[in-house]
């Protein structure tokens, strides 16, 4: 097992941190471990601002294009997975780089596990049947009748993890909060040092997510989900069709929204995902903050993280 810090490059959405991550392996021997619930899909790549082939030739990356968008992926398999990588990079003689947004892997990563119950798919279907009819802020007050400390801590529509603590409730008989306070996870014995792109003014950052999607909408996210959507075994009750884009267009397409409707949700989906990025990052007082605004992000990027990489060869 590798004992130098686990180094990590965070931020929420449209930070900069492909950016970062290209510049960093310019200078040192690194490979990067993607920190990111929605690049593990195959056939997902405009709307995931997924590394480009010119990208991953500059620079190996893992935890890509692992999984169909039918299949799952769970924050524990991210863990295996993430520490399993992070060794084989180090014999390599290389260093890994944990760089993405989501807070739940980086979370499991640095806090460990607890002893939850695995999915139940025949109990999710269940779920998702009522939330179509239902809607999810009515699933979210059945979940604050049931585990009222959990329900608090989420938003009524964040239906994914609505779904995990239902799910939850229905298959151990007792609230998630519960389960937790019992069973506290082990943290991981490894030590990290996170770097977080934050911006210093949240109204820029919007402005640079409505211009991703703009973007993105440009470059095909149209028809990539077109091609999701055509066929059969695809839903919006996978995590894979939940994500942030996919599941405004997908609505796009079954004819609940207009194209400027959509348009409109999913970027003010992205808004609140970069909100609730940016409340946990702010959290961790270990973080080293770099303002993803400034003209030289990069380079105090650079500068921050080279007393933990190798020296350069002269």
């Amino acid at each position: 097992m590798m004992t130098a810090p686990l180094l990590c490059v965070a931020g929420p959405t449209a930070a900069g941190k492909s950016a970062a991550v290209l510049a960093i392996a310019e200078r040192w021997p690194i490979e990067v471990i993607n920190v990111d619930s929605a690049t593990i899909y195959r056939h997902m790549d405009v709307g995931t601002a997924k590394p480009s082939r010119d990208e991953r030739a500059q620079v190996p990356q893992h935890l890509l294009d692992i999984r169909d968008p039918i299949e799952s992926y769970s924050a524990a398999q991210f863990f295996d997975d993430a520490h399993r990588l992070a060794d084989e990079i180090a014999a390599r003689g290389r260093t890994p780089i944990l760089a993405g947004g989501t807070m739940m892997y980086f979370k499991a990563l640095r806090e460990g596990l607890s002893d939850l119950p695995q999915a139940d798919p025949a109990v999710r279907a269940e779920l998702d049947a009522r939330a179509a009819r239902l809607g999810w802020p009515a699933m979210h007050a059945e979940l604050a009748e049931r585990d009222p400390e959990t329900a608090a801590r989420l938003a009524p529509n964040d239906s994914q993890r609505v779904q995990r603590a239902l799910e939850i409730c229905i298959i151990a008989g007792q609230p998630m909060s519960a389960l937790l306070a019992a069973h506290r996870p082990v943290a991981s014995s490894r030590t990290f040092v996170t770097l977080s792109l934050e911006p210093s003014d949240r109204l820029a950052l919007h402005a640079r997510i409505a211009q991703r999607f703009d973007a993105m909408l440009d470059h095909g996210l149209v028809d990539e989900v077109r091609a999701l959507h055509a066929r059969d075994d695809l839903h919006t009750g996978l995590p894979s069709i939940r994500c942030v884009g996919y599941r405004q267009i997908w609505g796009y397409l079954d004819g609940e929204v207009d194209m400027a409707t959509a348009r409109e949700q999913a970027i003010a989906a992205t808004r609140q995902l970069a909100k609730r990025q940016l409340t946990w990052l702010r959290a961790l007082p270990e973080r080293i903050a770099i303002d993803c605004l400034a003209a030289d992000a990069v380079a105090q990027v650079i500068d921050t993280i080279a007393p933990w990489m190798p020296p350069r060869a002269a």
